[in-house]
């Protein structure tokens, strides 16, 4: 299986990025790592090995990047204005200069989005936000509302509250999504959501499919059994649904 590296100077974040690639054809997959993750996430976990055989046939190529969540959504130290105006960079760094590395390299004209954790939240902002640029979006064990508190899990906005936040959570903004165009292009991607019955974020999971539904938006909701929060989970939840 082929594995590239990939490194350097992001305009639009002031600091260097690095990604790794996997394979060399296909479906092109990009792979929002979890909270602590880093882009070598997925190859650590054995994601990448869960999907290795569609890989090297060509079904599939990787492209694990840096999710930067120690610089947006969990840095402390910033503003939460701040960390979404980060955020918001981070966004720009992926249409503008990730998605057109990932076009130059594979001109396969699907483009999958998956996510697990933290990841799945990045992952669904960027599709609902941008669909005409995907087919597919998987994200797994995610929550798709960084303001809600469950469990030990707080808001990470700490009170603030803007349309920077609002338009950046799906669950916020898709109740007030009314452009025909877009809701046509969202309607044409295949969306998987998947969640253990036993995670706290279950309850955002079908909150988030509720309003799908009532946009007509085609989706999947698996529930698997207990949390399934876990690397173990979404090793087999890969090979089952990307």
């Amino acid at each position: 299986m082929r594995r590239d590296y990939r490194r350097w100077y992001s305009p639009r974040l002031h600091r260097d990025m690095e990604l790794l690639i996997f394979g060399h054809a296909g479906a092109k997959v990009l792979m929002f790592p979890t909270r602590d993750g880093h882009f070598w996430e997925y190859e650590k976990l054995n994601v990448v090995a869960s999907l290795s055989g569609k890989v090297a046939a060509g079904h599939l190529q990787l492209y694990c990047i840096e999710g930067l969540a120690r610089e947006t959504f969990y840095d402390g130290g910033r503003h939460p204005a701040d960390r979404m105006r980060r955020h918001a960079a981070f966004e720009e760094y992926i249409l503008n200069e990730v998605l057109p590395l990932m076009a130059e390299n594979n001109s396969h004209d699907c483009t999958i989005v998956m996510g697990c954790s933290l990841g799945a939240f990045q992952a669904a902002s960027l599709v609902l936000r941008h669909p005409h640029l995907f087919r597919k979006l998987v994200a797994f064990s995610g929550r798709y509302d960084l303001t809600m508190q469950v469990e030990y899990f707080g808001d990470l906005f700490d009170g603030y509250y803007g349309d920077d936040i609002y338009y950046h959570t799906p669950t916020h903004f898709l109740p007030g999504l009314a452009c025909a165009w877009r809701l046509e292009k969202l309607r044409q991607v295949e969306i998987v959501l998947v969640i253990g019955e036993a995670d706290p974020f279950l309850d955002n999971n079908r909150y988030l499919s509720r309003l799908l539904d009532e946009k007509s938006v085609q989706h999947q909701l698996h529930l698997w059994d207990g949390r399934a929060h876990s690397a173990g989970a979404w090793r087999r939840m890969a090979a089952l649904y990307i």
